[in-house]
């Protein structure tokens, strides 16, 4: 098996058309299948105030078998905390799909970000489509211009596409865009259960794959990327990530994969995206990476990891850059405050920052290793834990304060 990142986002899939476009602060972009819709799972917020959009998303993967022909996203308004009337107006965007494109409304998929309890401009959205549909294309431009559509703080568009070479012998690819710059905290979950600014984003695969198999695939690959990225540790209420599989490789037929290539590709994709999330964090001026290890599980691993990179304190002072003893203190303390941290000492405890320019690295051993607290000579003493995770972040600086006061 070899991955290979390539151009061309969404894209990059074989079977796969898009567009957007902006109107000032509001955007519109629409994704769909050349021929026919594709097997969809999603993942969405855990935030009890769900948007109308991710309520319709949710039940149409629940209820409609699990396909997906279009996805419809707008910019500018989260339709959320909209009562009767935001729903409505959900349902009517994948109205207006199915009528334009000619596929069932039942496998429209609907998503929103932007202000919270505002009403949607549907009349916007109308006349938005018609352009936006007729210009659907499967060139890179469509996926650019789509990524472009559904930013809000965000300084910058993010897709990623990767071509994967299967030990078989055939080419699958899997290609993505994403959004989202502030309010970045995800709990995303299964639709149907799981565990559990907006992020969103919009994954497509040429792969032949069960439901079963997207669904696993995906569970795990948001797991270990979208939900390990902390901007400034709000949950938001439109939070989304969907994966549609067409189906048709490059020869117009299905390509047929290991579960472990897909999600090798899949994992590859998420992480490039969250990291992109991650660096564009609303006013930041550095990207942070936090590494946990040494933990009792790598669920203890991720709740350490994204301690440390949601704290304020530490946020702040990989702003100011001047103290890297100040960010090793408040790195200890965000450890040691954290619940599933365990037991252990000071001495088990080892903290080392390293600086590339504007990206701040940080590994957080957990012990015991030759720790921080082992004497010259004692050796590598035997390690509490194998649980280990990696969390994205930013520092925290003026202007964010600045682009979220109003």
């Amino acid at each position: 098996m070899k991955i290979k990142a390539v151009k061309g986002g969404l894209c990059a899939v074989n079977g796969v058309r898009a567009n957007g476009v902006r109107e000032g602060s509001k955007g519109l972009a629409l994704i769909a299948g050349k021929e026919r819709g594709g097997t969809a799972v999603g993942m969405f917020t855990a935030n009890k105030i769900k948007a109308a959009p991710v309520l319709l998303t949710a039940r149409l993967l629940e209820k409609g078998g699990g396909r997906v022909s279009a996805i419809i996203a707008n910019s500018g308004c989260a339709n959320c905390f909209t009562g009767a009337e935001g729903k409505r107006k959900a349902e009517r965007m994948a109205e207006l799909v199915a009528s334009s494109l000619g596929v069932p409304e039942e496998e429209v998929a609907v998503a929103s970000t932007g202000p919270i309890g505002k009403q949607l401009d549907i009349g916007l959205i109308e006349r938005q489509l018609g352009e936006v549909a007729e210009g659907l294309t499967s060139e890179a431009r469509g996926s650019t211009a789509a990524a472009k559509a559904i930013m809000t703080t965000d300084t910058f568009h993010k897709e990623q596409a990767v071509s994967i070479e299967t030990d078989a012998g055939g080419r699958v690819a899997v290609g993505g865009i994403a959004k989202g710059s502030g309010m970045i905290f995800p709990h995303l979950q299964l639709s149907g259960g799981g565990r559990g600014a907006t992020m969103l984003a919009f994954i497509y695969t040429d792969a032949d794959l069960s439901e079963e198999v997207l669904r696993r695939s995906l569970e795990d690959a948001v797991e270990n990327s979208f939900n390990m990225v902390v901007v400034d540790g709000d949950m938001s209420t439109n939070d989304m990530v969907l994966l549609v599989s067409t189906g048709s490789g490059e020869a117009g037929e299905a390509e047929k994969i290991s579960e472990a290539e897909f999600r090798a590709g899949l994992d590859f994709v998420c992480k490039e995206l969250a990291k992109q999330i991650a660096r564009d964090g609303e006013g930041a001026t550095k990207f942070v990476e936090v590494r946990v290890r040494g933990a009792s599980s790598v669920e203890d691993a991720r709740e350490v990891a994204r301690a440390v990179v949601r704290s304020p304190l530490v946020k702040s002072a990989i702003f100011g850059g001047r103290r890297p003893d100040l960010v090793r203190g408040r790195v200890a303390a965000a450890v040691g405050s954290c619940a599933v941290a365990g037991e252990f000492g000071e001495e088990e405890l080892s903290v080392t920052l390293k600086s590339e320019g504007r990206e701040i690295f940080i590994e957080v051993d957990l012990g015991a290793g030759a720790g921080a607290g082992a004497r010259a000579g004692e050796g590598k003493r035997e390690r509490k834990g194998e649980g280990e995770a990696t969390a994205w972040g930013c520092d925290l600086s003026y202007d964010y304060v600045r682009i979220n006061a109003g």
